[in-house]
């Protein structure tokens, strides 16, 4: 049988009495739920118009799957939250909405009687509604009815440990399973609820749809995925989070995907004896009952690994939701998902908060430390995950280890960083990964253009090689210009230097000066210039040339200047031309002022070439 369940906008609906508690125990309370990815509707003042319950406030009562009712001393002189609390009781009972019960600073029992401090309240409503007394027992009804319920008397106890009941209460009754990323949610209601729109849940085609989830490596994919999961999970009869899928398969082949998603949506446990057509008949005639299904298959890398899977709208019943996570668009777009969703950087206030939380956790901030914290987030450039590592190392620190630590973090980034963006890399074809390089090393910022007609006369097919490394998340073009994230760009580099660190002559690139006239100075090249050209070499004059960078390797060098071009296949060649750019195919354009062959790889050098 189809499923049934009741599709809700709301995980909590948090009713209050505003000038009690509403920049006190309601607030902490709502900023905690928040904080675990629970949706609230705060009832908050800007709804209460008028003498009567509004019908906006009435259907949000209605569209959340808990009511967490505060009681203060002032509660029951609110003819407002009577008709509010009236409200909740009747979706309690009819819908089986769960209500909790928070005894602020009253008695259970004065609640229950309406005896104490609400009794004087309601003297005035017998004697004012003296021709409506059904809405005052209405009223009483409600409030006997709440008091009798199981909740939270937090009178004369810790707040903090009180709210922290309350929360697991609320996840318990949600059925949430959430995965320890509660530190983590900064700036995370907004977008999962947009994600949530793009699954379409309250269709009513209710058709089967696949939610594409893309980004860079510790952009928050998974993390956005998780509490997506967490939040609409209870609405499907079957559901599953196949964390690492391309882990999975390289290890054990489609098979162990499948066994995966059979144990987690369907409970499926002796699975170990049947084969590979015995598995892809189990996922076919069960998964094909009359079930809504949600499946979220984290960090695919390959398009095999969803093909081979063979799990489409012919296998999965209607209402059914697929939710992917990758860091290629392009598998997004071949599988045929239905949107793809691009997670975005961090703005710069969810940044900050990001921050402070794993760097202060709750301590005293030193205003030493805080100065230091726009140039932290400037280096991070709003990578979460960048900016929980280094939140937290730099935690308990002191503002001098912070500076220090910051200045070694540009030269040597965090290892933690740098293997979570090295898999982008590693999916890489050859070409394009040389093309990642070139990008990382010298055209950042560049015209696609222009950067398309210095790749295409080194022969590395550049429309469809960027295209890839725009897929995989690596770049992003603005205005016609390639941009990289600077983490990124530090890992071109980083690969660059990777055998030989202290060796610029053995890297493929160079991109600073220093590295360049280390390279040129060293004792065979000067001499061999000053013997062919019959003069003192002086190569302190390359800084006139305001060097950019330098690409060389077995086939290439590249050396390019604010107004020169270096170009080289098979040896270095040196000189300069005007400052219009020609085709690159074009020699006999350049003027050229000498020209030096030598073989670094070999050690050797060769005669002039002449022109």
């Amino acid at each position: 049988m189809a499923s049934t369940h009741r599709i809700c906008k709301h995980d909590v609906f948090l009713s209050f009495r505003g000038t009690d508690t509403r920049n006190t125990f309601t607030d902490h309370l709502y900023h905690h739920l928040i904080k675990k990815g629970i949706s609230v509707f705060k009832d908050d003042q800007n709804l209460q118009k008028g003498e009567s319950i509004s019908p906006q406030l009435l259907q949000a009562i209605r569209d959340s799957r808990v009511s967490i009712v505060v009681f203060s001393k002032a509660y029951s002189e609110s003819k407002w939250c009577l008709d509010e609390i009236a409200d909740i009781a009747e979706c309690h009972e009819q819908l089986m909405q769960t209500a909790i019960p928070v005894f602020y600073d009253v008695n259970p029992s004065h609640v229950r009687k309406q005896s104490g401090v609400f009794k004087s309240a309601f003297d005035s409503y017998t004697k004012l509604f003296t021709s409506d007394l059904d809405k005052v027992d209405r009223w009483r009804r409600a409030l006997t009815h709440f008091a009798n319920l199981v909740g939270f008397d937090v009178r004369n106890k810790p707040e903090f440990t009180e709210i922290e009941k309350i929360v697991q209460a609320v996840i318990k009754a949600l059925n949430h399973k959430f995965s320890g990323f509660s530190s983590d949610l900064v700036g995370m209601q907004p977008r999962v609820q947009e994600l949530e729109k793009l699954l379409k849940l309250n269709s009513k085609e209710d058709d089967f749809r696949v939610l594409g989830i893309w980004g860079m490596g510790g952009v928050g994919k998974t993390t956005h995925a998780t509490v997506l999961y967490d939040r609409i999970s209870y609405q499907f009869d079957a559901r599953g989070f196949i964390s690492n899928t391309s882990k999975i398969y390289m290890e054990g082949g489609v098979v162990a995907v499948q066994k995966q998603i059979l144990r987690q949506t369907l409970d499926e446990r002796n699975l170990d004896s049947y084969d590979t057509c015995e598995i892809a008949g189990i996922m076919l005639n069960r998964l094909h009952s009359s079930i809504k299904v949600l499946l979220v298959l984290d960090n695919v890398d390959q398009l095999e690994q969803l093909q081979e899977l063979g799990i489409n709208p012919n296998l999965l019943w209607s209402g059914s939701r697929i939710i992917i996570t990758t860091r290629d668009e392009h598998i997004l777009r071949v599988y045929g998902a239905d949107t793809v969703h691009k997670v975005p950087m961090l703005n710069s206030n969810d940044a900050c908060e990001l921050f402070r939380t794993r760097a202060f956790k709750g301590e005293d901030q030193s205003s030493d430390c805080v100065e230091l914290i726009p140039e932290i987030l400037k280096y991070a450039q709003n990578l979460p995950l960048a900016i929980k590592v280094i939140g937290s190392f730099l935690c308990t620190r002191d503002a001098t280890q912070w500076r220090d630590a910051l200045d070694r973090l540009k030269n040597n980034p965090d290892s933690k960083i740098m293997d979570v963006l090295q898999m982008s890399v590693d999916g890489l074809q050859h070409e394009e990964k040389e093309i990642f390089l070139h990008i990382a090393c010298f055209f950042k910022g560049e015209r696609e253009v222009y950067v398309n007609r210095i790749l295409d006369a080194c022969g590395l097919h550049p429309r469809i090689g960027i295209q890839r490394i725009l897929e995989k998340s690596l770049i992003t073009i603005k205005n016609q210009e390639i941009h990289m994230h600077d983490m990124l760009q530090k890992l071109g580099k980083k690969i660059v230097r990777h055998r030989f660190p202290e060796e610029p002559g053995s890297w493929s690139r160079l991109w600073q000066y220093h590295d360049f006239y280390q390279v040129l100075t060293t004792e065979t090249v000067i001499s061999y210039v000053s013997q062919t050209r019959g003069c003192n070499c002086n190569l302190y004059l390359l800084s006139e040339f305001n060097l950019c960078g330098v690409i060389w390797g077995e086939m290439i060098i590249i050396i390019y200047y604010w107004y020169s071009f270096i170009y080289h296949f098979d040896y270095l060649l040196v000189f300069t031309f005007l400052p219009i750019f020609p085709r690159i195919s074009s020699w006999s354009s350049f003027q050229l002022t000498f020209i030096l062959e030598t073989s670094f790889k070999q050690g050797t050098l060769r005669k002039p070439i002449t022109m």
